[in-house]
């Protein structure tokens, strides 16, 4: 769902983190979480970034919102330039765009009700009115996001984990925001509390007309929900397409890999895995060529000395010499 003017349109990102050592604690390395993504999303879509644990794709949506502070690139909300913005005026972006975390217990305050938790927000932005106005919005909140009135005046080592993560979305909701990052938001779920996490999510985004960053390492949990994935490995993308077309027929033998992954009931399916093998290398001195050659089971000789691009690769795009049309050794 192309627009003139994407929702949110990430540009070259980079974001590294230094490595200090030595008495002095000078500098002598970086750590390059994110070294050159770029991604669109627009009004309504929900876009996931896929990746192992490590790839950098954390990295990219607090960088989004700046709670990391990046390295260069640029971060745009319907054409505004956010990196550039004071503390000041980025307030108002922070309105629309809004996180609900991994560990809905970490991201609470513990000594809060959810009660002052939901409605934290709608104080700061100046949301719902007066303190009554607030609460019965926070009420209505809890309601649509299938808790009961009485969870307000709890703390938030009283609810379940299923439960504490609803209060991270009704929380992220009270401000009236226009895209949410899910940072691998139902991952520390169980799988039946999971789907009941994703439908909500799904519920919500035809309601509001929310867009979403879904952030996950589980290509299962993308396939119900995301409408685009983009997958990311050792801090770049490496392969984006509308997701049945990633399911389909994937392009990049990173994707196939981690397409490997995903249980199948179908015994044929199982015959042709061919999971992704070996370690990821270290990000602070990623391999030279495609970052993938070192565990590529396609490799030939100008992967381990070129980088490939990200090119259009018929209607996704790829950053693979062979789906970009370029002939394997001895082919």
């Amino acid at each position: 769902m192309p627009d003139s003017v994407p929702l949110l349109e990430v540009e070259g990102l980079h974001t590294w983190f230094p490595i200090r050592s030595g008495l002095m604690r000078r500098v002598t390395g970086w750590v390059r979480a994110v070294d050159g993504v770029d991604l669109r999303l627009s009004e309504g879509e929900t876009l996931a970034l896929v990746g192992e644990s490590g790839c950098g794709k954390t990295t990219v949506g607090r960088s989004i919102l700046k709670l990391e502070e990046p390295r260069s690139g640029s971060v745009r909300v319907e054409g505004k330039q956010l990196l550039s913005l004071s503390p000041a005026e980025l307030r108002p972006y922070r309105q629309q765009l809004q996180i609900v975390f991994q560990d809905p217990m970490a991201s609470l305050d513990p000594r809060m009700r959810i009660v002052d938790i939901v409605t934290e927000g709608m104080r700061t932005f100046g949301i719902g009115g007066d303190e009554s106005g607030r609460k019965e919005r926070a009420s209505e909140l809890l309601a649509r996001v299938q808790l009961a009135p009485e969870v307000l005046g709890r703390y938030p080592h009283e609810l379940s984990g299923g439960q504490r993560q609803r209060v991270c979305i009704a929380r992220a909701l009270a401000v009236e925001p226009r895209l949410i990052i899910c940072d691998e938001a139902v991952s520390a779920l169980d799988v039946s509390i999971q789907a009941q996490i994703l439908n909500l999510l799904s519920d919500l985004q035809q309601e509001f007309g929310l867009s979403y960053l879904f952030i996950t390492h589980d290509l299962g949990v993308v396939r119900h929900v995301a409408d685009r994935v983009a997958v990311m490995y050792l801090g770049q993308i490496v392969e984006e397409a509308a997701t049945d077309e990633l399911f389909a027929n994937p392009k990049h033998p990173y994707t196939r890999g981690l397409l490997a992954a995903v249980p199948s009931v179908d015994p044929a399916r199982r015959m042709e895995r061919v999971p992704v093998l070996g370690d990821v290398p270290s990000p602070s001195s990623p391999p030279k060529g495609c970052r993938f050659h070192t565990r590529c089971p396609e490799v030939f000789d100008r992967c381990r000395e070129d980088a490939p691009e990200l090119l259009d690769a018929g209607s996704s795009r790829s950053r693979c010499f062979l789906s970009q049309g370029e002939p394997a050794a001895g082919s």
